[in-house]
C-alpha cells in the first residue's frame, strides 16, 4: 500500500474531522501547559529537573498525529515556553515581548512537525533529541544573529549535569537533556508489561549524565590575577540607564577612586587590573570631554589598567560602537573588543528604511550598532582576556574563538538596568556560570547596577553584588591555559545535530518502512503503522 493511502492527514483515524478536531484541540491546549513548565525549569528557579518532563511531554503530546497536525500543538507548546521564558521582555514593551517570544515560539512549530515524522523511527529517542538540539541550534543564530534563550543546556545550572559542559559544550548538555526527556518518553509508551526494559535505558542514560559531576573536569592554574569589578549603579529607580549618563560614569569613577584610597590606606589589595561594565560610559569618551577625565581620573588614582565600557561614535554617524576599552594609567584607550551580537531591533533595526525604523519604541533607536568580529583576546596587565559584552556570553563563537586563541580568564561586561526588576538578570547569571565550567575559566562579571560578580571556573560564586547598590568585589582569580574538550567540539554538537535531523527527515520521508523489524534497544512493536495512520496508541 502507499504512503498515501495509509498516512491520513486527519491525525486520530476513524474519529472524523470533529473528532480530530477536538483531539488536536485538547492536545494543544495541554502542549502549551508543557511548555510553561519547561519554562519554569530555568533560573532563578530551582525546578531544572521540570526541562526533561516537559521534552517527554511535547513528544507524548504528539504521538499519533501526522506531521501536517503535530505543528499546532508544537507551536503551543513553544507559546507557553517562550511567552513565559522571555517575560522579561515586558520592560522593553509589550509589543517587543510579543513579536519576540511569537517569532522564537514558530521554531517549536516546525520542530513538531519534524518530530512527527521521526517517531516513525525505531531509533525515534535518539533522533527527536537531536532534532530538538538542531532547532535550539538553528534559532540561536538565525535570523539575524539568533536568539539563544531558552537553550536546553543553559537550565542545567546547579544541577548534577552542569559539570558536563566541560566535555560536551552546551549543545552537547542540550542533547542529553532532550535524551532524558524523549527516553522517559519512551518508557512510558512501553506500559507496565515492559518496565524492566524501560527502567534499565532510562537508568543508563541517567548514569551516563551524571558521570562528569563524579570526573569533573580539572586542570592546575598557570598562575593567577587579582581582579576588582566596580558595580557603580544608575540614577533614579535603576531602570534608565540614559536617564543620567554622566552620572553613571561618575558613580564608576567615585568607587574606583574609593577603591584606590582603601589600596593606598592597606586596607585593600592592589588589583592588577579593573572592570567597569557595558555603559559605564553611553557617550563617547574622545569627543566627550568630561566623560573622557572622569575615566583618566579613576584610571589615575588606581594606577592599574581598566577595561572600560563605552559607546563610540563610529565613522559613520548613523551607527555606533558598543566596546570594551583597555584604559592605561597616563597612557589612556588602548587595545578594544566591540560586541559581537548587537541585539536585533534594541540596539540596531534591520530594514530601517522601512516601516520597522518608525514602529514603536523603534523610533527611539537612533543609528545602528556595529557588530565586531575580534577573534584574539585582549592583553591586560599581561593577562590574556576574553571579553564578552551582555548577550554575546549567550552565543558560542566570542568566548570559544578567544579561548582558542589563548584567553586564559573571562570578562563579561553587561548593563541590565532596563531589566533590573526581571528575571533576566538571573538567567544571564545562569548562563554565565555555564560558560565558566564550559571553559574551564574565572569569569569577572561587571554589570552597572546587577548581577556583578566573581565567578570559579566550575562555576561557583565566590562573590556577588547586591542588585541595585554601588559595589567594589576583588579577589585573585585563577588563570588556565588548558582547552577543555567542550570549547574544542561542543560546537559541533550543534552543528552535527542538524546535519543528522535533515539526513533523517530525508530518508524517513523517502522510504517509511524498516528494511528489518529486529528488535533494538528502541524497539517498536507495530508502532509504526500506528503513527503512520494516525491511529489511536
Amino acid at each position: 500500500m502507499k504512503l498515501h493511502d495509509r498516512h491520513r492527514e486527519w491525525g486520530p483515524a476513524h474519529t472524523g474531522p470533529s473528532g480530530t478536531l477536538c483531539c488536536v484541540a485538547l492536545r494543544t491546549l495541554t502542549a502549551s501547559l508543557i511548555g510553561v513548565l519547561g519554562a519554569l525549569a530555568f533560573s532563578p528557579g530551582p525546578f531544572a529537573l521540570l526541562l526533561p518532563l516537559s521534552v517527554a511531554g511535547f513528544v507524548l503530546i504528539l504521538r499519533g498525529l501526522s506531521p501536517r497536525w503535530a505543528w499546532l500543538p508544537a507551536w503551543a507548546y513553544g507559546i507557553g515556553f517562550q511567552f513565559v521564558l522571555l517575560g522579561w521582555m515586558r520592560a522593553v514593551g509589550p509589543d517587543a515581548w510579543l513579536a519576540l517570544a511569537t517569532v522564537e515560539s514558530v521554531f517549536y512549530a516546525v520542530l513538531g512537525s519534524a518530530t512527527a515524522v521521526l517517531l516513525r523511527s525505531r531509533y525515534w529517542p535518539i533522533l527527536v533529541a537531536l532534532a530538538w538540539v538542531a532547532a535550539d541550534t538553528w534559532r540561536s543564530s538565525w535570523p539575524f544573529s539568533g536568539m539563544p534563550w531558552g537553550r536546553l543546556g543553559f537550565a542545567v545550572i546547579d544541577t548534577p549535569l552542569a559539570p558536563g559542559t566541560a566535555y560536551v559544550g552546551i549543545a552537547g548538555v542540550s542533547v542529553v537533556v532532550a535524551l532524558l526527556g524523549t527516553t522517559l518518553a519512551w518508557a512510558v509508551t512501553r506500559g507496565r508489561t515492559r518496565w524492566r526494559g524501560s527502567v534499565g535505558w532510562l537508568a543508563a542514560v541517567l548514569a551516563v549524565s551524571v558521570l562528569p559531576s563524579l570526573v569533573p573536569y580539572g586542570s592546575a592554574a598557570d598562575g593567577s590575577a587579582r581582579v576588582a569589578v566596580v558595580q557603580g549603579n544608575v540614577p533614579g529607580d535603576g531602570t534608565d540607564i540614559l536617564l543620567d549618563g554622566p552620572q553613571v560614569t561618575r558613580n564608576h569613577r567615585d568607587a574606583t577612586i574609593a577603591l584606590a584610597q582603601r589600596v593606598a590606606d592597606g586596607t585593600a589589595v592592589q588589583p592588577d587590573f579593573v572592570v567597569w561594565p557595558e555603559n559605564s560610559t553611553t557617550t563617547d569618551p574622545f569627543n566627550t570631554p568630561s566623560v573622557g577625565a572622569d575615566i583618566t581620573a579613576a584610571s589615575d588614582a588606581i594606577g592599574v589598567p581598566m577595561l572600560v565600557g563605552a559607546m563610540v561614535d563610529d565613522p559613520d554617524p548613523m551607527k555606533v560602537l558598543n566596546q570594551g576599552i583597555v584604559w592605561d594609567p597616563g597612557v589612556g584607550a588602548g587595545d578594544r573588543y566591540t560586541k559581537r551580537h548587537p541585539v536585533p531591533f534594541g540596539e540596531y533595526i534591520p530594514w530601517r528604511g522601512t516601516v520597522f525604523g518608525t514602529f514603536g519604541k523603534l523610533r527611539l533607536i537612533p543609528r545602528d550598532m556595529v557588530s565586531g568580529d575580534r577573534s584574539q583576546p585582549l592583553t591586560i596587565a599581561g593577562v590574556p582576556v576574553a571579553d564578552s559584552i551582555c548577550f554575546d556570553v549567550g552565543y558560542d563563537d566570542g568566548i570559544r574563538t578567544q579561548v582558542l586563541h589563548g584567553a586564559q580568564l573571562l570578562v563579561v561586561q553587561t548593563s541590565n538596568a532596563m531589566f533590573i526588576y526581571t528575571d533576566q538578570i538571573d538567567q544571564q547569571f545562569a548562563m554565565t556560570r555555564l560558560r565558566a565550567i564550559e571553559s574551564h575559566r574565572a569569569v569577572a562579571v561587571a554589570a552597572t547596577n546587577g548581577l556583578t560578580g566573581l565567578i570559579a571556573p566550575d562555576g561557583t560564586v565566590l562573590q556577588a553584588a547586591d542588585p541595585r547598590t554601588q559595589a567594589v568585589l576583588e579577589q585573585s582569580l585563577p588563570l588556565e591555559t588548558s582547552v577543555t574538550p567542550g570549547i574544542r567540539f561542543g560546537v559541533w554538537i550543534g552543528r552535527g545535530a542538524v546535519v543528522v535531523t535533515l539526513l533523517a527527515l530525508v530518508l524517513m520521508m523517502i522510504t517509511y518502512r524498516r528494511s528489518s523489524r529486529s528488535e533494538g534497544p528502541f524497539p517498536v512493536e507495530g508502532e509504526t503503522d500506528r503513527v503512520l495512520t494516525g491511529s489511536p496508541q
